[in-house]
């Protein structure tokens, strides 16, 4: 399979820049992937496609403002960093820009309350640092850091929280789980009084879902690994969900690919964590769920194939073509699909 099978133009004005003042005023272009049937919604509509017994799974974790800007104490060079992941006790994964300035050894000075030292080196501007720092991390990062927008919003966040789901609880990710930046806590109550079930796993985002695919022949794309924790009782209301002949409703790729992670390993679902770097494509045999909620992707993504895995390749131009021509938001801040 090509790359260029997932490729198409997207007009620059339509990379939503910031986010809608209502979250859940966002449009929704909703897809019936056995018929490739096209419907145009607005979000709050979701709650008519979810039925009683259905459960709604939705990705908790909760976005570090990972994003910080140091000096090289070596040469005073100004280094940017994205903390990606936690390897060891305060030993992070970061992307490095630019990464050629830095090397094992090396410190950066962020403040007189944090520094990092490189310990490693890896491939695709990834070096691993030791953090040394004074006080709570969490807290510095919160007075230091800010929020890792994608480098295609160019526009300063005025508000951190828009950048975080309104169930966000786990600290862990570089990058939200942007499908569930659409619900409030008004809807999410009137999907419950609906009595459909709505669980959480968490999943922390990291290089594996936001990284671009570099390499034509798509077979030859490496996943970087994101860490996933699913509780008991999540497990159980899912299981029960299946053998009930109801629907899983996973809330965007994260949610998904932790899903079907779990089923492949175990056929069931189960109390459980661990590192997934499943990647979906045309071809795979979904398992775990059977619709989605997700937003409109990048072209030539990871996100776009494990959408044409499920809705079909053919539907999904379709539907990415007829959000073009009515306009949609795209990417992190934009507009709503749901495959049904």
């Amino acid at each position: 399979m090509n790359i260029e099978e997932f490729n198409f133009e997207l007009p620059e004005k339509l990379i939503a820049q910031t986010p809608l003042e209502k979250r859940d005023s966002s449009r929704l272009l909703v897809l019936d992937k056995k018929t490739g049937n096209i419907e145009h919604k607005h979000f709050t509509d979701i709650i008519d496609y979810l039925e009683e017994g259905d459960t709604l799974v939705l990705n908790d974790t909760k976005v570090i403002p990972a994003r910080l800007t140091g000096i090289k104490e070596e040469t005073n060079a100004v280094i940017e960093i994205l903390m990606l992941k936690e390897t060891k006790k305060d030993e992070w994964e970061c992307l490095v820009k630019p990464a050629k300035r830095i090397h094992v050894g090396e410190h950066i000075k962020f403040s007189d309350r944090l520094k990092a030292k490189c310990i490693e080196e890896k491939e695709e501007g990834i070096r691993v640092f030791k953090l040394v720092y004074d006080g709570i991390l969490l807290e510095i990062l919160d007075e230091l850091g800010e929020m890792p927008l994608p480098p295609y919003i160019h526009e300063k966040l005025k508000e951190k929280d828009r950048y975080q789901t309104v169930y966000a609880k786990n600290i862990g990710s570089a990058a939200a789980p942007t499908a569930g930046l659409h619900f409030t806590i008004d809807l999410l109550n009137k999907i419950k009084e609906k009595k459909v079930n709505i669980v959480y796993i968490t999943l922390h985002v990291g290089l594996g879902t936001f990284r671009p695919v570099n390499v034509e022949n798509i077979y030859e794309h490496k996943m970087h690994s994101e860490f996933y924790i699913m509780d008991k009782q999540t497990a159980h209301i899912l299981n029960k969900t299946k053998e009930n002949n109801k629907k899983i409703i996973s809330v965007g790729t994260t949610s998904t690919r932790t899903l079907e992670t779990i089923m492949n390993l175990y056929s069931t679902f189960k109390e459980c964590s661990g590192w997934t770097d499943i990647f979906i494509y045309p071809g795979y045999e979904f398992k775990a769920i059977d619709n989605l909620i997700t937003n409109f992707h990048l072209p030539k993504s990871t996100l776009v194939m494990l959408v044409s895995a499920l809705a079909g390749r053919e539907n999904i131009m379709k539907a990415y073509s007829e959000a073009i021509k009515k306009e949609y938001r795209f990417f992190s801040f934009g507009d709503a699909m749901f495959i049904k």
